[in-house]
């Protein structure tokens, strides 16, 4: 949405997480664990010795933040639920730029953005009430590359592991990333939103997206100010960026 997307390609534009370190019992093929010497042998198997407390149970360990892959192919929808929109959505890497393209000449929406050559650009072509004539311009955001996104999904909060539903289930961990602005320092102090996102990445891998929330100031083309995305297909094989005619070349 023009100059709006900065944050939306954010969301977009991002990758999976890793799944929870299995907790379970120990493999039944393994020996008994050995007991010190002076153990109270009617005791069971693997109890701490007398007068000493048993260690607590380890945490699980949280898995690894959202990571945008360098190469990667990715389809599926494109959602402003308020505006009764739902179109196709590609989402693609190659060498770490990116480009994602949501509808089309015949859809009631219609915009790409891109991350190219570490640049960011912006091109919406439809949009409700936004006129064709004359047609909005490219817009060069500024200087934005894959390893800047990255290092800000690195400071995303673990929400938890969720099962997303549809024509295939998918077992995703969900992650929270947001943008505010004002102090930085806890307390009574004055700070304000911009920007939220949820992602929902593959157990198993943290490079691999299934579906995105986002809200904010950035959404300004919508009057909810929220969009979501959801993915039916990514593979980490190179797609194809190309920079639109109309935007202007990189600096």
């Amino acid at each position: 949405m023009a100059r709006t997307r900065t944050l939306r390609t954010l969301v977009s534009v991002v990758a999976a997480v890793v799944a929870l370190s299995t907790l379970g019992p120990g493999s039944t093929g393994a020996p008994p664990a050995s007991r010190p010497t002076g153990a109270d042998d009617s005791a069971p198997a693997g109890s701490p010795p007398h007068g000493e407390r048993p260690a607590p149970p380890r945490p699980p360990e949280e898995p690894r933040p959202p990571l945008i892959p360098a190469d990667f192919r990715a389809t599926g929808r494109y959602i402003v639920r308020d505006l009764g929109v739902d179109v196709p959505f590609i989402w693609q890497g190659r060498g770490g730029d990116s480009q994602m393209t949501a509808g089309g000449p015949d859809h009631p929406i219609w915009f790409t953005n891109l991350i190219y050559r570490n640049t960011l650009y912006t091109l919406t072509y439809k949009w409700p009430n936004i006129p064709l004539d004359p047609p909005r311009p490219c817009d060069r955001v500024g200087f934005v590359n894959r390893q800047m996104l990255n290092d800000v999904l690195k400071t995303s909060r673990y929400v938890g592991p969720e099962i997303l539903q549809g024509n295939r289930n998918r077992q995703v961990d969900h992650w929270r990333v947001g943008v505010v602005g004002g102090s930085t320092v806890p307390g009574e102090q004055f700070r304000f939103p911009i920007a939220l996102g949820d992602v929902y990445v593959d157990q198993r891998d943290p490079s691999r997206w299934w579906q995105g929330l986002q809200f904010g100031f950035q959404n300004l083309f919508d009057p909810a100010l929220d969009e979501w995305f959801t993915l039916s297909t990514f593979t980490h094989q190179p797609g194809l960026v190309t920079l639109p005619d109309r935007c202007p070349p990189p600096r």
